[in-house]
C-alpha cells in the first residue's frame, strides 16, 4: 500500500532537485525523506530517483509515479477539504434545476443521496434553455443540463460546468418499420428517413433538434417535423403507434414500450453531454455543489 508520505517525498525531490532541500521543504529530517523514498522503490520494484554529486533527479519510472502520485495527493487534499467543509455546512438547501426526462430517472436517487448528507433540494423542472438562464441569473444554485453536436450553450463566464455523463442518442423506430432490422445507423442511412414524420422537441434551443436540422440542411432538403413534445413517454408511445421516428437518449432506453426498437447511431455528434452547471468563485464550485455532482453520477450508475 502506498503511503502518502512516500509520494510527498518524491514530489519534494522533484521540485527541489535534492534530498537535502526536499527535507527542508517538508520540515523533515534527511533520513526520513530517504526512508520513504527507499520504501517506495521497494514497493514498485525499481529505483524512482537517480542521485549524483549534483543532486537528485527522477528516473522515467519516477516521473510516471510522480504524475499519478500528484493526482492522488490532490484527491487526498480535496477529500479532507470536502469532508471538513461538509461537517461545517450543517443544514443546506440547494436550488436545483433539472430537465424533465432526467428528473424522471435520476431525481429520486439524487435527493436520497444528498439527504443523507444533510443537503436538501428545492428542485425545478425545466428544459435546458430556461435552466441555463437560471444559473446565469443566479436564481438556481446548480442545474443539470446537456449539450450535443459541438453546440455551445450561452453560459456566463462565472458559471462552472462539471461533466457527469456521456449519453449516446438512439434512433427510435416502430418495430415493423422497413429499417427496423438495421443494426446501426450512419448519416447516410439517417438521411433516408427525411420522408418520415419526425417527433421533435417543443422548446426552442434543444441542441439535439438543431443537430437533426443541420444534418438535413446539408442535403438541401427539410425533414418533416410533424409532432412536437418534450415528454419522452409521449414520444415513445407515438412511435409505437407508427406515428413517427425520433432520437431517444440512451439514459431512457429502459422506458421503451413494446412496438419500439432502438438503434445506435455511429456518428459521435449524436451524443449529448450531461453537465452540472453552477455559478462559482475562483475556488470553483461549493462543497455542496460538488456533492451534488457526485450524487448525479451515482444515480446514473445505479441505473446500470
Amino acid at each position: 500500500m502506498i503511503d502518502l508520505r512516500q509520494l510527498q517525498a518524491l514530489s519534494a525531490v522533484a521540485e527541489e532537485g535534492s534530498v537535502a532541500r526536499a527535507a527542508i521543504r517538508l520540515g523533515w529530517s534527511q533520513p526520513t525523506v530517504d526512508y520513504h523514498l527507499k520504501n517506495l522503490d521497494r514497493l514498485v520494484g525499481t529505483e524512482l530517483t537517480a542521485r549524483s554529486t549534483r543532486g537528485s533527479r527522477l528516473t522515467t519510472a519516477g516521473q510516471l509515479m510522480l504524475e499519478r502520485g500528484e493526482e492522488i495527493l490532490g484527491l487526498a487534499d480535496r477529500t479532507l477539504t470536502d469532508v471538513r467543509d461538509l461537517a461545517e455546512l450543517g443544514h443546506v438547501r440547494l436550488r436545483f434545476g433539472i430537465f424533465p426526462s432526467a428528473a424522471a430517472r435520476l431525481l429520486p436517487g439524487i435527493a436520497l443521496r444528498l439527504g443523507e448528507l444533510g443537503i436538501e433540494l428545492d428542485a425545478t423542472l425545466e428544459e435546458v434553455m430556461p435552466l441555463v438562464a437560471g444559473v446565469n441569473q443566479h436564481t438556481l444554485d446548480a442545474a443539470l443540463i446537456y449539450a450535443a453536436g459541438g453546440y455551445d450553450l450561452p453560459l456566463r463566464s462565472e458559471v462552472h460546468t462539471t461533466h457527469v455523463f456521456t449519453d449516446p442518442m438512439l434512433l427510435a423506430l416502430p418495430a415493423h418499420h422497413e429499417l427496423a432490422d438495421v443494426e446501426r445507423f450512419d448519416i447516410d442511412t439517417l438521411l433516408t428517413l427525411r420522408g418520415e414524420n419526425w417527433v421533435m422537441g417543443s422548446t426552442p434551443g434543444d441542441t439535439i433538434d438543431d443537430l437533426v436540422r443541420e444534418m438535413y440542411a446539408a442535403t438541401g432538403k427539410e425533414p418533416t417535423f410533424a409532432i412536437r413534445t418534450d415528454d419522452y413517454a409521449v414520444v415513445l408511445a407515438l412511435i409505437a403507434a407508427n406515428m413517427g421516428v425520433a432520437l431517444i437518449p440512451s439514459l431512457l432506453q429502459g422506458l421503451a414500450p413494446e412496438g419500439v426498437v432502438l438503434r445506435p447511431i455511429t456518428d459521435e455528434r449524436f451524443t449529448r453531454e450531461l453537465l452540472l452547471a453552477a455559478p462559482a468563485g475562483p475556488g470553483g464550485p461549493s462543497t455542496a455543489v460538488r456533492q451534488l455532482a457526485e450524487a448525479v453520477r451515482r444515480s446514473i450508475s445505479a441505473l446500470g
